[in-house]
C-alpha cells in the first residue's frame, strides 16, 4: 500500500514590511545636511593632506641666509619625502634635514659627501675622495672655510648611514663643517620644487 502524502494547511506568518520615510523638505532640514556634505567634504580632503604632508611631499619656508645665493629668506619650497625611500641622498641634492642638535628645527643644505667618503678642507676648497669637487652652483672663487669639527686639512672619514652637508653660503652656515655628519634618519627629504615668489617658481636646479 502506498503511503498517502501529508498535508498540512498553509500558514501565513506575519510579515515585517517598511515604507519609505517622507522627506523633511523644510529650509532648516537642507541646510543641515549641506552642513553634513561640507564637513564630510572637509574631513576626506584633511585626510588626504594629512596623507600628502606625512609621506608624500612637505612645504617649507626658508628662514634665513645660509643658502644664498640658491634660496633666499622668505622662500617657500616643497621637500620630496618618496624619493629617498627607494633611494639615498646624492651629491648636490639639496635636503631639508632635522637640525642635529635640536630635531624641532629644520634645515636645509647641501649633501657634500655620503657614506663611505673622506672629506677635507684645504686651502679654500673642499675634497672629496683626495679631489677637489666641482661646485657650479657657487659664486667663481667662494673660499670654505674649516669650522671647529672639519678642520684646515684634516680628512674626515663619513661613516655608514651618515652625509656631509653644507650650506651654500660658506660663510654664513652652520653646517657639517661645525657639527658634523647627519644620520640618514635626520634627513627629511629632497627639495624639488620653489613655489614662491612668483618670480621664482619652478623647479629647483640645483
Amino acid at each position: 500500500m502506498d503511503d498517502d502524502p501529508i498535508f498540512s494547511p498553509k500558514v501565513e506568518l506575519p510579515q515585517t514590511t517598511i515604507s519609505p520615510v517622507e522627506e523633511n523638505k523644510g529650509p532648516f532640514s537642507k541646510l543641515g545636511a549641506g552642513f553634513v556634505d561640507f564637513i564630510q567634504t572637509l574631513v576626506v580632503f584633511g585626510a588626504i593632506f594629512a596623507m600628502i604632508y606625512l609621506f608624500v611631499a612637505q612645504p617649507h619656508k626658508v628662514s634665513g641666509s645660509s643658502m644664498v645665493p640658491n634660496f633666499h629668506d622668505g622662500d617657500y619650497i616643497m621637500t620630496d619625502k618618496v624619493s629617498y625611500r627607494f633611494g639615498q641622498p646624492k651629491h648636490q641634492d639639496v635636503i631639508v634635514l632635522k637640525n642635529p642638535r635640536d630635531h624641532s628645527v629644520d634645515f636645509i643644505k647641501r649633501v657634500i659627501a655620503i657614506p663611505g667618503e673622506t672629506v677635507m678642507i684645504r686651502g679654500g676648497k673642499v675634497f672629496v675622495n683626495g679631489t677637489e669637487i666641482g661646485e657650479p652652483y657657487l659664486p667663481g672663487g667662494l673660499v670654505t672655510q674649516p669650522e671647529s669639527f672639519l678642520h684646515e686639512g684634516e680628512t674626515v672619514l663619513v661613516a655608514p648611514n651618515q652625509f656631509f652637508v653644507f650650506g651654500d653660503n660658506r660663510n654664513h652656515s652652520s653646517d657639517s663643517r661645525e657639527w658634523g655628519a647627519v644620520t640618514r634618519e635626520e634627513i627629511i627629504g629632497k627639495v624639488f620644487l620653489r613655489y614662491w615668489p612668483p618670480n621664482a617658481i619652478g623647479p629647483t636646479k640645483y
